[in-house]
């Protein structure tokens, strides 16, 4: 018999629309209503707006009158997580290179050969998950479990801006290529390596925004 206590519901509720938060399940059409995820759990709307102002407390949902929604994030705070990116993510990478089991590394491989795929059959959404996974692979490696967890915290803002950026051809092209890079200097653990390659990552992200972003300006009516 399992000495285990018996989890919370609310807790459970916030497990799950976290984890298809962070694997890109949820976009920013889909609106999250209490009473709805009520039923689809089978308990009152409490424990389910619970969760959600949890999430929503966290930086992971907004909250409207007509229920939770991804953030929508200003041109400032795209380019401040960016920062932050810059900041976290070149030293957590390094620290996973020396953590990544053989596992990870045919997990990071299999990722890469589908990311690789895409540039013949030219399918987003491919790219788009393979991108997510590679991710979620160095990152489940990271032993400091503060610095991941707060890289974390941002991962659906960074998949509405990667998203936004996959449709110009040069951006999908950049991200092919680094994921393959990564393979190699993961697969080498050579921390130095890894943290110089994933600042040039984020940079190609942040630089395929700004461009993407640029065209939407002018553009606009």
């Amino acid at each position: 018999m399992s000495n285990q206590p018996k989890r919370h519901i609310k807790d459970v509720i916030y497990d799950e629309y976290l984890g298809r938060i962070q694997r890109g399940e949820l976009t920013h059409e889909d609106r999250l209503v209490d009473t709805t995820v009520a039923s689809e759990f089978n308990v009152s709307r409490m424990p389910v707006r619970d969760a959600f102002m949890r999430l929503a407390h966290e930086g992971y949902l907004a909250s409207s009158t007509r229920g939770f929604t991804l953030p929508e994030l200003t041109h400032r705070q795209i380019l401040e997580i960016f920062e932050l990116r810059r900041l976290l993510e070149p030293r957590a990478a390094a620290l996973a290179a020396y953590a990544l089991t053989d596992e990870n590394l045919a997990s990071l491989e299999h990722a890469v050969d589908l990311s690789e795929s895409t540039i013949a059959s030219g399918d987003i959404a491919l790219l788009f998950n393979a991108s997510e996974m590679i991710r979620r692979t160095w990152l489940s490696a990271v032993p400091n479990i503060e610095l991941r967890d707060t890289i974390l915290r941002y991962m659906a803002q960074i998949q509405a801006v990667r998203m936004a950026t996959l449709h110009d051809t040069a951006s999908q092209r950049t991200l092919v290529s680094l994921h393959r890079q990564m393979l190699t200097v993961f697969s080498s653990r050579k921390g130095v390596d890894v943290e110089l390659l994933i600042l040039r990552f984020v940079l190609a992200g942040e630089e395929s925004y700004l461009r993407a972003h640029s065209t939407r300006a002018e553009t606009a009516p």
